[in-house]
């Protein structure tokens, strides 16, 4: 247990120091902006589709170590996938971080997202891992309102 708190740890500052797809993306068919009062994270998250797949995705913004992480991780996952895949995605990670803590984390299909089984444990954490996953919601369901975790 303490070896994957260990992984969890790194991957979530090594990410939060150097995003992946931190960028204004210039040619983004959509765009959608979120925010976590409670945390204070923000960020606006750009959409490239191509019908119904994902050319590309980035984000900028400003937020907490898991938050940064959790999109960084997030858009790197989804490049090149289907709408309908980045929705059965958004259903297992939210699972994953919502679920009981003592209960063996499901992590099927999520790769390096797993390492965010950690944050069931801290509850008050949640919002900041889900913002971003909660504003590709709104942006693939092209909503252009800002997203809260409120």
């Amino acid at each position: 247990m303490s070896d994957l708190r260990e992984l969890y740890q790194e991957v979530i500052l090594d990410h939060n120091r150097r995003p992946m797809n931190f960028r204004k993306l210039e040619c983004a068919d959509r765009t959608c902006e979120g925010f976590n009062p409670l945390c204070g994270d923000r960020l606006t998250l750009f959409l490239d589709l191509d019908g119904d797949v994902i050319r590309d995705v980035s984000f900028e913004g400003t937020g907490c170590a898991i938050s940064r992480a959790s999109a960084s991780l997030m858009t790197d996952a989804l490049k090149g996938k289907t709408v309908a895949d980045a929705h059965a995605l958004f259903d297992r990670f939210h699972e994953l971080v919502t679920s009981d803590p003592d209960t063996p984390a499901v992590t099927d299909g999520l790769g390096k997202l797993a390492v965010f089984a950690g944050v069931r444990e801290h509850p008050s954490r949640v919002k900041c891992a889900t913002l971003s996953w909660h504003t590709l919601k709104a942006a693939v369901a092209g909503r252009d309102d800002k997203v809260s975790t409120e």
